[in-house]
């Protein structure tokens, strides 16, 4: 009778494979702090706009000029994650961020808080292209889409919180004393990120271009990406406003139901990309935020609200890493910083482009029309991916 087979110990190969490493754990958790101190702003801002006498339309280019800064600064910061290293990078990202956002209190009118705006996305840029790169270099590359979901997710928890706290203190604390809280955020999300072992990641010599913008590989994922990211333009920039005009309340429970559904489908979609890639998750991603999109059109009432933020929720975190991950997977390893300097070039571009585009749109024809418009934006990347991008890579981060 033969001996009965022994379990194999774990190879190393396999015990490296493990997601929760020390640095990936710190990494996560430094960037929730910069997304909520963020995501305290988000609201408040047009709030701060119309107190310093600015209309919609000025709000929305206060809101726009951020993503257009951040969109500006991230093929340096992709090149600078190359040859000036991974920490380098996020740590001046975060620090640039930190002192613009806790001179906003200190704006005393709309001239100066317009221009920290454009230093706000100048660190913005900096430091989320280079957490997403370090993120990418942590995660090992056969559960990339998985890592990349739970990376998302302390964003998505930050998200969660962020715009219900900046909200609620918005009520009870000036603007100045509001914006200082969350500089002392990113204070933390500093204090932790110099903790960050960086890897270190091998050269390879490619020929030098001069106008080397963009990294090719992440342009079909982040051509989608932008069509989806330009309805954010409207819910940050005006859904708070279009609440308070039709006399709906409970908008922070808006906000804490769009995260919830986030982070539920962090949990699970990114495995599936993993398997299945782009094709099991992009088209009933992008279709739930479709529908969200004409809820909010309509809006009748708080259940309608609450049913919209659900379901924008399912979809965006539905697509946002898996269209990451593909953004990065096809990346040679020395250009995966310029692979996600594009990925959120896209990122900031569509949200700039919703947020000024809809503040025209708000000025001539009213709220509802922003997300009408929103949803002809989902529905057109929709047949992109259809009639273009999803046949030309079918098997893409499979």
């Amino acid at each position: 009778m033969s001996a009965p087979l022994r379990q194999e110990a774990p190879s190393l190969h396999e015990v490296k494979e493990k997601i929760w490493t020390r640095d990936f754990t710190i990494i996560c958790i430094s960037n929730f702090f910069i997304f909520l101190a963020f995501q305290m702003t988000l609201p408040t801002i047009p709030l701060f706009v119309e107190e310093l006498g600015g209309n919609n339309q000025l709000i929305g280019v206060v809101v726009g000029i951020f993503t257009f800064s951040a969109l500006l600064i991230r093929p340096f910061a992709g090149h600078a994650l190359e040859s000036k290293g991974r920490g380098f990078v996020y740590l001046i990202g975060i620090g640039t961020f930190v002192i613009s956002v806790g001179s906003f209190g200190f704006a005393g009118g709309l001239a100066f808080l317009f221009l920290m705006r454009i230093v706000q996305g100048l660190g913005w840029g900096f430091s989320t292209t280079a957490s997403g790169t370090i993120a990418t270099d942590l995660i090992p590359p056969k559960r990339r889409g998985e890592g990349m979901g739970y990376y998302g997710l302390f964003g998505n928890v930050a998200l969660a919180l962020g715009p219900t706290l900046g909200l609620t203190l918005a009520g009870v604390l000036t603007f100045k004393q509001l914006f200082i809280t969350c500089a002392s955020l990113g204070i933390m999300a500093l204090l932790l990120a110099s903790r960050i072992r960086y890897k270190k990641i091998e050269q390879v010599a490619v020929p030098t271009k001069r106008w080397d913008l963009y990294e090719k590989s992440a342009v079909p994922p982040s051509i989608l990406l932008f069509f989806i990211t330009v309805t954010f333009g409207g819910i940050a920039s005006f859904l708070p406003l279009y609440t308070t005009q039709k006399g709906i309340d409970g908008i922070q429970w808006y906000f804490l139901l769009y995260a919830l559904a986030l982070m539920l489908t962090r949990t699970f979609t990114g495995k599936i990309y993993d398997k299945k890639g782009h094709r099991a998750v992009f088209p009933v991603g992008a279709f739930s935020i479709l529908v969200s999109m004409l809820l909010l059109a309509w809006l009748p009432n708080s259940v309608v609200l609450y049913a919209g933020a659900i379901l924008f929720g399912l979809g965006f975190g539905t697509i946002q890493p898996a269209l990451q991950a593909w953004a990065v997977q096809s990346a040679p390893i020395n250009r995966r910083g310029m692979a996600n300097a594009t990925f959120f070039s896209s990122f900031d571009l569509g949200v700039g482009v919703g947020a000024i585009t809809f503040g025209q749109i708000a000025h001539w024809f009213g709220y509802s029309s922003i997300y009408i418009a929103a949803a002809f934006s989902v529905a057109l990347s929709l047949a992109l991916y259809f009639t273009a991008i999803g046949r030309k890579h079918p098997k893409e981060a499979v």
